[in-house]
């Protein structure tokens, strides 16, 4: 645990990372397209074509997440279809035991997401776990997703954190060379985003299956 002691700031990304991905997966990919299937009055695969398409050209812009963006591309209420199914919204299992473990070390929690506001605030009153960090940034309160390394320039102003004594997980790699590029001293990959997913392994950062895996660095 000696490299974990030496850390003063935890940074936590969300979807994938402290909740499980299925949520967002099921969401995206099935209920989304479901709902433009009947709109439109087009069959489920084709449905699923025109939005993966749309997805696609969004990908790694404020756009991705932007669920006002995808409202006014899609002609559906998607804050109202997020509710409908809030309740597949679920933590990985080890998320809130390491929330509380890290929390009651003295260490700063910090939880930096690409996630819309308004989605972010209905997942943490979901699971309760607002409670255990110190603040909370979104890619719109930033101004840029975490795939630039704007997101992490602007955070450090905001924070005032250093990031050679910091450590941050994420469950996508592109993000994490941005932070290592930003100065994070260990990035860290979150290898299962989904109980439904095939566990990762990066050749470039340290991958965790479980959080306990951080206390014995």
């Amino acid at each position: 645990m000696k490299l974990f002691n030496e850390i003063k700031t935890v940074l936590l990304d969300m979807d994938g990372t402290i909740l499980d991905k299925y949520y967002d997966d099921y969401f995206w990919e099935i209920y989304v397209p479901q709902k433009y299937a009947e709109k439109q009055g087009i069959n489920f695969e084709e449905a699923q074509r025109i939005l993966f398409s749309m997805y696609k050209a969004e990908e790694g812009t404020l756009n991705w997440t932007d669920i006002d963006f995808w409202s006014g591309k899609t002609g559906l209420d998607i804050f109202q279809l997020k509710k409908e199914v809030e309740h597949l919204i679920c933590p990985h299992p080890d998320a809130e035991e390491f929330l509380k473990f890290v929390s009651s070390n003295g260490k700063k929690i910090y939880l930096v997401t690409n996630a819309h506001n308004k989605v972010m605030e209905l997942k943490l009153k979901k699971t309760g776990f607002d409670k255990y960090f110190h603040n909370l940034f979104t890619a719109f309160d930033i101004g840029y997703p975490k795939e630039k390394i704007e997101f992490w320039e602007i955070l450090k102003e905001k924070l005032y954190f250093e990031p050679d004594s910091s450590i941050f997980i994420d469950d996508t790699e592109e993000i994490l060379h941005t932070a290592k590029l930003a100065g994070i001293k260990l990035p860290i990959l979150r290898a299962v985003s989904s109980a439904r997913s095939v566990p990762r392994q990066s050749k470039q950062f340290l991958t965790i299956m479980k959080f306990e895996e951080i206390f014995h660095l």
